[in-house]
């Protein structure tokens, strides 16, 4: 009888962990996709994108320094969409200020609030997960250096270029200053660090990337031609 007992017991045991690995890796990441595409619509409900696409320049423009957002002091605020080509056409993930759970389990990416904003000068900082919540950053290990990454606000785009990845242990938060693993340099040039915890499944380390900005171009000259179909799409979406 004891043995009995025992063996649905285990049974039971077995099912309710089944139960909760199919939550964590189907269910939060259904739930945290349809979060993020509704905190996409609502942004670009707000920006002033042009009505007919732009002629494509026939040279490189310069647009001189760019413009940078006001920091935002609101955690939960969505400010910002990110491109990534390397992790498929379509990717795109919202960035909102903050980088506690109702953040990263809801709303794909979360800025850290201490550090500079996309397109300054300093290290423009975010964080994501790999394999739940919508595991916004969980293709980060197949960034190639010359992999693009673009940032779009309400005020532009920002192409940063990825240079290379770093894993360092939970504690090196010196990843996040204003140049990155040098918290006592002046910064002199717009960086831009994606973080991640490492493993995929586990996180016991961080996996970090970063990137450089390479350029800029304000939202009524259009989005580069690399992110186009997938800023299209949030923007039909939004409206």
């Amino acid at each position: 009888m004891a043995i009995q007992v025992a063996g649905e017991l285990l049974i039971t045991l077995g099912l309710v962990l089944a139960l909760f690995v199919a939550w964590q890796l189907w269910w939060t990441n259904l739930e945290s996709n349809q979060a993020q595409q509704e905190a996409i619509h609502t942004l670009f409900d707000d920006f002033d994108l042009p009505t007919d696409p732009p002629e494509p320049a026939s040279a490189p423009q310069d647009y001189g320094d760019p413009v940078v957002l006001p920091p935002s002091d609101r955690e939960g605020e969505t400010f910002g969409v990110v491109y990534i080509p390397r992790f498929g056409a379509d990717y795109s993930a919202p960035v909102t200020t903050g980088v506690g759970t109702a953040v990263l389990d809801r709303l794909g990416l979360g800025h850290y609030p201490a550090t500079a904003m996309p397109g300054a000068v300093g290290n423009f900082a975010v964080a994501g997960h790999r394999q739940t919540h919508g595991k916004a950053l969980d293709p980060i290990h197949t960034l190639v250096p010359g992999d693009h990454i673009y940032v779009q606000t309400a005020d532009g785009y920002y192409d940063y270029v990825y240079r290379n990845t770093q894993i360092v242990m939970p504690d090196r938060v010196d990843v996040l200053a204003a140049v990155p693993t040098e918290p006592a340099a002046v910064p002199s040039e717009r960086f831009l660090t994606l973080t991640s915890c490492n493993p995929r499944f586990g996180s016991a380390e961080r996996i970090i990337a970063y990137a450089v900005m390479d350029s800029w171009q304000p939202l009524n000259a259009g989005p580069p031609p690399a992110i186009a179909a997938a800023v299209a799409a949030n923007a039909s979406g939004g409206r």
